[in-house]
């Protein structure tokens, strides 16, 4: 019988152990995203960025076509990192553009968090890719969409079926913080909870509103 102890499992993820790669999240993508409502994939697109701030996680943000075709992020990601250089790219699988592997090889993380638009070609594209090369993918199921639903899902099996593991973009907040005990960032996670968190939000605000209550506490 195996020995229990009070450590996470290897596989969760920490701020400091992975790069989260934004992708295409851009109008003319957008115009054509069927599979979640655009309100609702730009505050999972947020949330997940915003998270990515707070806890200092590398973060590539790159685009296709932008000035060409496709135009600038949501202004939420423009928001989250104001001074960091967004990689424009001709390439749909943003794994074969140059200037974006030279970013990931610079910071050096084995595990990839991949978000964006859309599912099925520009999250495929370098999950596969960054798989066969022998890094650990994850990709945040609901900060991504497709032309439909059927596109989303097919994709996300594909991956899924090559290694790829899925999360959700409260579940990635979460999974940073980990412990309520956590003071550095508590305000942060739920800040970022009550705004961008749903219902789970809605019941922060109110525990904190009307009983002074906080997590853990």
């Amino acid at each position: 019988m195996p020995t229990a102890s009070a450590s996470p499992g290897k596989t969760l993820l920490s701020p400091a152990d992975h790069t989260l790669v934004l992708i295409d999240f851009q109008s003319q993508m957008a115009f054509a995203t069927k599979s979640i409502d655009p309100v609702l994939l730009r505050n999972n697109a947020a949330l997940i960025c915003d998270a990515a701030k707070a806890f200092g996680v590398d973060v590539i943000p790159t685009t296709v076509a932008a000035r060409s075709f496709s135009g600038p992020m949501f202004d939420e990601i423009l928001a989250a990192f104001p001074d960091k250089t967004f990689i424009d790219r001709t390439t749909m699988n943003s794994w074969e553009d140059k200037a974006v592997i030279a970013e990931v090889n610079r910071i050096g993380k084995g595990r990839i968090v991949l978000a964006g638009l859309w599912t099925s070609v520009c999250i495929v594209g370098p999950a596969l890719s960054a798989l066969d090369q022998g890094f650990e993918v994850h990709v945040v199921s609901d900060a991504c969409g497709d032309v439909a639903t059927e596109a989303h899902e097919r994709a996300m099996e594909r991956m899924i079926q090559a290694g790829a593991r899925p999360m959700t973009a409260l579940q990635y907040l979460l999974e940073l913080q980990r412990d309520w005990a956590r003071g550095e960032t508590y305000a942060a996670t739920t800040g970022i909870a009550r705004l961008r968190g749903g219902a789970y939000g809605l019941g922060v605000a109110y525990a904190q509103a009307m009983f002074g209550a906080s997590e853990g506490h």
